[in-house]
């Protein structure tokens, strides 16, 4: 049971203080019948607004296709954001809707955005190893033996004291390679690359998990069941 008023502005209709106007103005009922008072309870099957049912009152789980040029930080001094790209009153949901990890502003590829809190922690925590494809190009010649120290589990990455977890490299030509890893630190592709001496030029995550972007265009983005991994 949610309080009409908290229902409203938490699925980003409105503030708290217009929801009353809504209301008195009749534009929410409960079982069929105009709502009595902003403070009423209700559940979200027993609500319409406008004569629709609330929108997605249980929770968003979307799979995007991020584009080049954009950030995953809601902070607007760091540019344009891949929130833009959803409807404007999923912007407004609160608990906000925020990514499930980062892609950098120069990284494509597939992005998990969610207002679910448990999915955030439960995909980024470290011991669930959660893999993760991307698709490098770099500037120069990358060696065989590239390979197997990836898989080592012994590569350090500048200003690290632990090494990184055994990743899986496949090189699908001269300059160009797929990489999974388990884990998400800080710029960690492009990073390992470097430490290798090779400067990468593009990047692009096709896989997380399971998922993959299928025949997704970026910018595009589909929902996800919120229970696609086992928390809800």
């Amino acid at each position: 049971m949610r309080r009409l008023d908290q229902l409203l502005a938490n699925l980003g209709y409105c503030s708290r203080s217009e929801a009353r106007a809504w209301i008195a103005d009749g534009r929410v009922t409960v079982d069929g019948e105009p709502a009595e008072d902003f403070g009423q309870k209700a559940r979200p099957a027993q609500v319409r607004i406008d004569g629709e049912p609330p929108d997605h009152p249980e929770g968003l789980l979307l799979l995007l296709h991020k584009p080049l040029g954009l950030v995953c930080s809601h902070e607007a001094r760091e540019g344009p954001n891949v929130y833009s790209l959803l409807p404007e009153r999923w912007r407004r949901r609160n608990p906000t809707v925020t990514s499930i990890g980062r892609l950098d502003k120069d990284t494509s590829g597939l992005l998990l955005l969610t207002d679910q809190s448990p999915l955030v922690h439960r995909l980024t925590s470290p011991k669930h190893k959660v893999p993760k494809r991307y698709r490098a190009t770099v500037d120069r010649d990358l060696p065989a033996d590239l390979v197997p120290l990836f898989a080592s589990g012994t590569l350090l990455l500048d200003g690290e004291k632990d090494p990184c977890a055994p990743a899986e490299l496949r090189l699908v030509g001269p300059r160009e390679a797929e990489l999974t890893l388990t884990e998400g630190r800080y710029h960690q592709v492009r990073r390992m690359f470097a430490a290798a001496g090779a400067t990468v030029l593009t990047l692009h995550r096709e896989r997380f998990g399971s998922l993959a972007l299928g025949d997704l265009t970026a910018g595009q983005w589909r929902e996800l069941p919120l229970d696609f991994f086992g928390v809800t």
